[in-house]
């Protein structure tokens, strides 16, 4: 029987499914951060591996190049940066060079999210980008250029805006929030002048950023008010996005299915806030919760590289499956 790799590396951990061509799912892999953007060809490389590998002993089988793996990994926006992750793929032999496909990890969340069917995926998560695809395989992206020109709405910017709210309330530019306390305690900070040595002389990374991401979604459900508009303006960006893939794939004003996933979108004030927004802002938009995460949608997608057709039946074995090797479903 035939076996596929799905690979899912994101900026705060990689996945890795082993996955038979009858959708059976038999080995999960967990490892560290592989956007390269983030920690370097080599630790991403390194991660990648160790996900891999420890799918394999999860299903039990000696370790050997799958027939095919799809590679959805975040950071990847260019053809170099394909190229680079191809390259890593490659050398650690996880297919036949002919049969390894790279993209973005918003496609797998997409393939995942809607089971290979026509639709908008969003990313809030670390990051956040959003991708559409047509069922002639016309495909958009807007957002995911990164935490210096982008990422809005995501736990990075969220992170970051608390940290800017919590400064300026402590100088008195801003009004008073709970994010200033809440900053000094998750950073361990006894001032907040030890602001600035953190951020700048130790170089605080964006996964530690984005690890504030949740809390200020907590402030804001206490009701703070400097939280709830970061949130509020952060929602905003996001459905810019999905408005500009649904108008340059021709979605609009037709109906049109939204998944999602990410950490920050399974914050269940988040969602509410957010489903409230899209219903005013594109009320023709069906917002779905994913049927499956994006480790098996990059499955899928390898699946789709031997010809395997992906029917419901395969769908529900793959999902069946990964429940029983313990990866949590959507």
């Amino acid at each position: 029987m035939r076996l596929v790799l799905g690979v899912d590396g994101g900026g705060t951990n990689t996945r890795a499914a082993l996955v038979a061509e009858t959708g059976e799912v038999l080995g999960i892999g967990l490892a560290g951060p592989s956007n390269y953007d983030d920690v370097g060809i080599a630790i991403a490389q390194r991660h990648i591996g160790a996900a891999v590998r420890q799918a394999w002993r999860q299903a039990g089988r000696k370790r050997r190049p799958a027939d095919a793996a799809f590679l959805g990994m975040a950071g990847v926006v260019s053809d170099d940066d394909r190229a680079t992750i191809r390259q890593m793929a490659e050398r650690l032999q996880l297919a036949p060079p002919e049969r390894i496909g790279v993209d973005h990890d918003i496609r797998i969340a997409l393939a995942g999210g809607l089971a290979g069917q026509p639709g908008i995926a969003l990313i809030v998560g670390t990051g956040s980008s959003c991708y559409g695809r047509t069922a002639d395989g016309r495909s958009w992206r807007a957002g995911g250029w990164g935490h210096l020109l982008d990422d809005y709405g995501s736990g990075y910017y969220l992170g970051l805006q608390a940290m800017v709210a919590a400064v300026r309330a402590a100088d008195g530019r801003g009004p008073k929030t709970q994010l200033l306390p809440l900053v000094m305690e998750s950073l361990g900070l006894k001032d907040i002048n030890e602001l600035m040595r953190r951020l700048y002389y130790e170089g605080m990374s964006r996964a530690a950023i984005a690890a504030l991401g949740p809390k200020v979604l907590d402030i804001a459900a206490q009701g703070d008010r400097v939280a709830r508009e970061i949130v509020w303006h952060g929602i905003a960006e996001l459905l810019l996005m999905v408005r500009t893939v649904a108008q340059r794939l021709n979605f609009l004003p037709g109906s049109f299915r939204l998944t999602y996933t990410g950490g920050i979108a399974q914050s269940p004030f988040f969602l509410r806030h957010f489903r409230m927004a899209l219903h005013h802002s594109l009320p023709t938009c069906q917002l779905v919760p994913p049927l499956l995460p994006p480790v098996l949608g990059a499955a899928l997608l390898a699946l789709e590289l031997l010809g395997v057709a992906i029917t419901p039946k395969l769908v529900v074995t793959m999902r069946q499956s990964a429940e029983g090797k313990g990866l949590e479903m959507p």
